[in-house]
Parts: structure tokens; C-alpha cells; sequence
């Protein structure tokens, strides 16, 4: 389990201090798929980033299984069980699919046995299994295969940030079957994913929402989602929280 225990994060803007994140708790449990949503802006991938330690707090702790993670480097928290998908992956130049699934899972793994990663993301893996991971792949493609170096190594908690971005119509409905599929099978483990979408909302068993760097809803997706999509009932509510009715998610 991951907890945010009165998490802040400033940054330091033109010799003013901005708080990104404000005072945010929030108990991640195991074996969940939990959607991180809101207005742009809001703080999304700022809490992404310190949950994995590409940031740290300003203020606050953050406690994965029970032990504090605050100060641990990015490389610690890898160690410890967290993985982190980026909204653009990284391009390694010098290094192809399969060593690159191979260094993910910490195996020797077989061809075969990387080539079911890259199936599950939707890549053609004898098209794929070689090639070195450099700039003649598309974005979406690199969005693919970093998706599979995550399932490869699975890790007992993985954040994806917008893992829909730069990704094709088929892709992406590639994409949610992909999730659906972890989410049927995950063990011990769970999945935080910051994204917009309706449709990977759809599969959320728990919803995030942070508006202005602050948590405004947090619950079941059949409590959340309806205020976000604008029902009768839901408008009531948000009008109520003041929060931000007619918005984009």
C-alpha cells in the first residue's frame, strides 16, 4: 500500500514560491487500478513524479509498505516496487527491444518469452524484437513498448502518466484491453494511471480528482465519474463543492 501523508510540493517561480501540490492524502491499497484526473494543470503528473522520486516533497512523507520513502532516489524506489512510465519515453540509443524488456524484468528471459510482452501491447513482436530503440520508431510505438518493459518487470505498483498520449485510435483501444487484461490478473499489486480519458476512467475501480493541486474527490468510479460526466444529479454536487462544473476531464 502506498499512502501520501499531508503532501505539498513548491517550486520556485520568478523569486515566488508556487505550490503545485497542496496538503494531498491519499491511500493507494494493493490490488487496485486507480485513475488520477482533473483540469490541466491541476497536478497530475507533478504527483506522479513524486510518487516515483523524479521530485520530492517540499512537505510531508510518503509510506509504501509501511516504510518511509520520502527521501529515496528514483533508483531506490525501483527497488523497493515502483515502477514509472513516462508520458514521453525515453529513446535508448545503442540498445535494442529485446535487451531493453530483458533489463526491465531482471531475467534472462527468452525471446519467446519477451515477445508475449510485446504482444500484449499490440506490436508484431518479430517486427519489433530487434530493432534498437532510437529515433526510427514512432511515438506510439515507443509508448508500446515502454508499456511492455513495465509488464515485464512487474512491479507492485506502476504509474503510468497519460499513457494515451501520442498513441493512435487503434492503438489506444489496443491500449485499453491491455489495462483490462492487468486489472483481471494483477496480484499484489497495483496500477495508478493519470489520464483524461473517459474510457480508461471506465475501467478505474477507484477515481482521483485534483483540481489547483488540491484533492477534490477521491472514491469508487461509480461515485466519481458521474460528477465528472455532468449528471443532473452530479451538477448539484459540483455546484455545492464549487467544483469545476463543465470543465473538460
Amino acid at each position: 500500500m502506498l499512502k501520501l501523508n499531508n503532501v505539498s510540493f513548491l517550486v520556485n517561480d520568478e523569486g515566488q514560491d508556487k505550490e503545485i501540490i497542496r496538503n494531498i492524502n491519499i491511500e493507494i491499497p494493493d490490488n487496485k487500478l486507480i485513475v488520477v484526473t482533473g483540469p490541466n494543470g491541476g497536478g497530475k503528473s507533478t504527483l506522479a513524479r513524486l510518487i516515483a522520486g523524479i521530485e520530492k516533497p517540499t512537505q510531508g512523507s510518503i509510506i509504501f509498505n509501511g516504510e518511509d520513502i520520502t527521501n529515496m532516489s528514483i533508483t531506490d524506489r525501483a527497488r523497493k516496487g515502483i515502477s514509472f512510465a513516462f508520458q514521453q519515453p525515453v529513446r535508448f540509443k545503442g540498445i535494442d527491444v529485446m535487451d531493453l524488456i530483458r533489463i526491465a524484468s531482471g531475467k534472462q528471459l527468452s525471446v519467446s518469452d519477451a515477445c508475449q510482452y510485446l504482444s500484449l501491447v499490440g506490436l508484431c513482436a518479430r517486427d519489433y524484437i530487434n530493432r534498437e530503440v532510437n529515433a526510427s520508431l514512432s511515438g506510439g510505438e515507443l509508448k508500446r513498448i515502454e508499456i511492455a518493459t513495465v509488464l515485464a518487470r512487474g512491479a507492485q505498483l506502476s504509474v503510468f502518466d497519460e499513457p494515451e498520449a501520442g498513441i493512435d485510435l487503434w492503438s489506444f483501444k489496443n491500449l485499453i484491453e491491455v489495462f483490462e487484461n492487468i486489472k483481471k490478473t494483477i496480484k499484489n499489486g497495483s496500477i495508478l494511471i493519470i489520464s483524461h480519458q473517459e474510457r480508461i476512467l471506465n475501467i478505474a475501480d477507484e477515481i482521483l480528482v485534483l483540481k489547483n493541486g488540491k484533492l477534490e474527490h477521491q472514491g469508487k468510479k461509480e461515485d466519481v465519474l458521474p460528477l465528472l460526466l455532468g449528471t443532473q444529479s452530479a451538477v448539484v454536487e459540483c455546484n455545492k463543492k464549487e467544483a469545476w462544473k463543465g470543465e473538460n476531464i
